[in-house]
């Protein structure tokens, strides 16, 4: 059985939920008895996450989703509600990285970045935000828009200029819905993380170069995704009723310089 129940008849919707962070977010909103709807472009991938959800007694669908698609965001909403009800938390964690050093970025790789990191980003949120007004949830202050940003948003990343800048929108898009959405009763925050090893860093880090980069940093090591668990369960639930337009760095100090 789910061992606490602090989000219990809320649901959940992460985006980029087909592993690494976004099926973390989606498994420790599950354990405080939020519905959660694992979205991504993988169907098969987030079918397995939502399923391994449901062996561990919490409560998971899995919806296909590409947010650069604009056109398939609101109708997914609307079938959720349908189904099991509107949604009041939305983690906006779909993103790509966006390798790639100034010099040699091309058109495509630029727009990748920010049509998933930024644009997908907004129109989720655009979308969540329209139907957490339209249902009520937002007049009962429990409307909640979490966006997954990164350090990238205020420190330099070398080699990730297209990453680092789509990052920086998040956190001013953050803010500016934040204060835009405040007299409609939702709270709109986002984690600024610091390096955890996903699917997107895996294979750098496993390199001699990304060795050595974790070495630079202060504490010489990598982030737990657990570390994360407490500030998106704040933002997530009553804890967040006057917090809105706010960044949360955790990132092990790996930012300071």
């Amino acid at each position: 059985m789910v061992a606490d129940q602090t989000l219990q008849g809320k649901v959940a919707l992460v985006t980029g939920a087909s592993g690494g962070l976004g099926a973390h977010f989606a498994r420790v909103l599950a354990h405080q008895g939020a519905e959660v709807v694992l979205t991504a472009r993988r169907l098969d991938k987030v079918e397995a996450e939502a399923r391994a959800i449901c062996e561990a007694g919490g409560r998971a669908q899995a919806r296909s989703l590409d947010v650069t698609n604009v056109a398939e965001i609101g109708p997914l909403f609307d079938a959720v509600a349908a189904e099991i009800g509107p949604v009041s938390i939305l983690i906006n964690n779909a993103g790509v990285g966006g390798e790639g050093r100034a010099l040699d970025l091309t058109p495509e790789a630029w727009d990748q970045a920010f049509d998933v990191n930024v644009r997908g980003v907004f129109f989720c949120a655009q979308a969540a935000a329209r139907r957490m007004i339209d249902s009520g949830i937002a007049e009962q202050g429990d409307g909640r828009i979490i966006n997954i940003a990164s350090i990238a948003s205020h420190t330099v990343l070398p080699g990730l200029p297209a990453y680092c800048a789509s990052k920086a929108a998040v956190a001013m898009l953050t803010k500016s819905l934040g204060r835009e959405w405040a007299r409609h009763g939702i709270a709109v925050n986002a984690l600024c993380p610091g390096y955890v090893e996903t699917d997107i860093n895996g294979a750098w880090f496993a390199t001699e170069a990304g060795q050595r980069q974790i070495k630079g940093f202060p504490r010489r090591r990598l982030m737990n995704a657990d570390d994360l668990n407490a500030a998106l369960l704040m933002l997530s639930g009553p804890a967040a009723r006057a917090i809105t337009g706010t960044l949360i760095t955790i990132d092990d100090g790996q930012s300071l310089p």
